[in-house]
């Protein structure tokens, strides 16, 4: 089986947030960034569960700058087999999906992972936008995957409960928790990361949907109030004069 599976680059959750000064662009500045969480923990490492399962290979693949190269580097000591980076530094959602959809359209991968969102943006667009440039089915939301006799059985989340969806490879699929647990990388595994393949490719001119206006931080919190149990009006008069809900 061969799979491919989409990494994406996100600040650490607990990384304190800044723009430039023209409020357009995310301030990197002193900032620790991760793989997405969704990608690594669930989506990457269930994929080498089922080469391990099935025989195979893994790769991955990023979009963005030489500066996700360490994590990158991270995936293959987990248990990746190769890697590629399209060399675009500041892709937008719509730019991903197509620059992972012509890289992966001739390279006859089974399965392709996406992790359900990012922890930044949480957009959950590129897995859909992926499987629709290349063709394919999707299956959103996918906490549980067994494959047997040719057949993916998806179990996945929906309102109010889970759904099973049986198909055949090839698939795009998005993985959401509970789908594999996390693994750390252990000392022959970083070892035998250094050794194994990181391909930079050129990337191609995409059709970006958003362009960023200006970001604002959200307006502080407001303090506690302790409002008695039985004074209504009080509660009243926070409503319609400090929360303006009336």
């Amino acid at each position: 089986m061969k799979i491919l599976v989409c990494l994406s680059k996100t600040a650490d959750t607990t990384a304190r947030i800044a723009f430039d000064a023209a409020g357009v662009k995310f301030s990197e500045e002193g900032v620790q960034f991760i793989l997405n969480p969704y990608d690594e923990w669930y989506a990457l490492v269930r994929a080498i569960e089922l080469r391990d399962a099935q025989g195979g290979q893994v790769d991955v693949v990023h979009v963005g700058s030489a500066a996700s190269d360490m994590l990158i580097r991270k995936a293959l000591a987990i248990g990746a087999d190769a890697a590629f980076r399209i060399d675009d530094p500041e892709p937008d959602t719509r730019s991903v999906a197509e620059q992972i959809a012509r890289f992966a359209a001739s390279r006859g991968y089974d399965l392709i992972f996406t992790g359900k969102e990012t922890i930044d943006y949480n957009s959950s667009e590129v897995g859909a936008m992926l499987a629709a440039a290349l063709n394919l089915p999707f299956v959103s939301l996918c906490s549980k995957l067994d494959f047997s006799d040719g057949t993916l059985r998806c179990t996945t989340d929906i309102e109010g409960g889970t759904q099973m969806v049986e198909l055949r490879p090839p698939a795009v699929l998005s993985a959401a928790k509970g789908l594999a647990e996390q693994r750390i990388p252990n000392m022959k595994g970083i070892i035998d990361a250094k050794k194994k393949p990181l391909e930079v490719l050129p990337a191609e001119a995409g059709s970006a949907l958003v362009t960023v206006v200006r970001y604002e931080l959200p307006q502080e919190k407001m303090g506690v109030k302790m409002i008695a149990p039985d004074d209504v009006q009080e509660l009243v008069n926070v409503f319609k004069n400090d929360l303006k809900l009336i």
